[in-house]
């Protein structure tokens, strides 16, 4: 990300006396061009920057130059800390905390007690979310592939994919990449994922930013009628928000929403047990009045 590039650049800038444009560009991984474009947005934002051309010659920062907190505002300023905060609670390390102290140098308060915002992006499934984040990042930087057994509900296959983006999105983590068995670009779910691995090396090819909006991903196939106990309002509000339903004037629920599939709906609803009662579609309804019979049936007690 840009952003991430310009905060990388500034940093290495303050600490060495002077580097070139090829050095910058091969640790970012981009082309010079770009390097001098980010060198311009950095000038462009008040910090000076002295760039000599000839043998010996390269950008640097004039001695004792600080940067100036005037440049960004309070609220900006605890902003970025809180993504790198972010960051840093899902990374394992505390590698962005450093870079959190460079720009809060001088304003401790920034670091204590007036955060504003605290994200939170850990899980559960930290302990091994933690390195599979760092592998990708890895990949992607180095341009090699990764291999993985994927789970689904398709069945569990090996997948080999080139990295290109991490995506935190429905508060999960996923992989945008091309699949090479699918020769497509396609979103992996890292919690999904299991003997993840680095592979060969690949040249990268364009890479689109992944629709992510709600329609192309969850896409509305299925549309169902619910009735639901009054105890309910709390998840309903919490999943699809207060306008997703209609009080009844027995005091019930009626929720009308769309579903990917079936078989989404039927999960769903059973997490509710007998404080939902699907309406329609009635094939569907049917379908899961015959399933709840065999559960019963299997669970009845044994004699």
């Amino acid at each position: 990300m840009k952003l991430d590039r310009l905060i990388g650049i500034l940093s290495i800038l303050l600490q060495r006396e002077q580097v070139t444009a090829p050095e910058l560009a091969e640790q970012f991984e981009v082309s010079r061009r770009t390097i001098q474009r980010d060198i311009d947005s950095l000038c462009r934002a008040g910090i000076p920057i002295v760039t000599s051309q000839g043998s010996g010659g390269g950008i640097s920062i004039p001695d004792g130059y600080r940067v100036d907190r005037t440049l960004l505002t309070a609220p900006e300023m605890q902003a970025i800390l809180a993504g790198l905060r972010s960051l840093d609670s899902v990374s394992g390390t505390k590698r962005y905390a450093q870079l959190m102290e460079k720009l809060s140098a001088g304003n401790s308060s920034l670091l204590a007690g007036n955060a504003q915002m605290l994200i939170d992006l850990s899980s559960w499934y930290k302990t091994s979310l933690a390195p599979k984040i760092e592998i990708i990042q890895s990949a992607i930087q180095q341009h090699s592939m990764v291999r993985f057994t994927y789970h689904s509900p398709k069945g569990t296959l090996t997948r080999m994919a080139e990295p290109y983006y991490l995506v935190f999105r429905w508060s999960s983590w996923y992989l945008w990449g091309w699949c090479r068995s699918r020769q497509d670009f396609r979103l992996f779910k890292l919690n999904r994922m299991t003997d993840l691995a680095p592979g060969e090396t690949f040249s990268p090819r364009p890479s689109p930013l992944p629709d992510l909006t709600p329609q192309r991903i969850f896409p509305a196939n299925y549309r169902v009628t619910v009735l639901f106990d009054p105890s309910c309002s709390w998840r309903l509000v919490e999943e699809y928000g207060a306008d997703s339903f209609t009080p009844q004037p027995d005091g019930r629920l009626l929720f009308r929403w769309g579903f990917p599939d079936k078989e989404s709906v039927i999960s769903w609803i059973l997490t509710f047990g007998d404080s939902a009662e699907l309406l329609e579609p009635a094939q569907l309804r049917t379908e899961l009045g015959d399933l709840i019979r065999r559960m019963a049936e299997q669970y009845k007690e044994r004699r």
